[in-house]
């Protein structure tokens, strides 16, 4: 069992930054793949990056804005959002995957956080 507890979301105005931690416990592992999900009003939860042993991946809609980091020793994985924009108003959820490879869907992972909530005005 494993759990997952996000933090640092908050307002920020566009073109701000907030960097988001997760913080794992439990039975976890640094070969596990961690992501982080959105999910805004009305919308389908969507990846956002992931990170695993062999590397990242971001998603286009945030690639070059947000970066995904891990700290295995703290079992700790950071998104840094940078330059926000209104359209990345969403709770974040911070999701591991019982495997090492990077699943893109909210199915492919087995544990979740409880999220955090983002916001940017306009």
């Amino acid at each position: 069992q494993v759990q997952l507890v996000e933090s640092g979301g908050g307002l920020v105005q566009a073109g701000g930054s907030l960097r988001l931690s997760c913080a794992a416990s439990g039975r976890t592992s640094s070969s596990y793949a961690m992501a982080w999900f959105r999910q805004a009003p009305g919308k389908e939860r969507e990846f956002v990056a992931a990170i695993s042993w062999s590397g990242t991946l971001v998603a286009d809609s945030v690639k070059g804005r947000f970066t995904i980091s891990r700290n295995n020793a703290k079992n700790t994985v950071f998104l840094q959002m940078n330059t926000l924009k209104p359209e990345d108003t969403a709770v974040y959820y911070c999701a591991i995957r019982g495997q090492t490879p990077i699943g893109l869907r909210p199915p492919e992972y087995d544990y979740w956080g409880q999220g955090t909530q983002v916001t940017v005005s306009s």
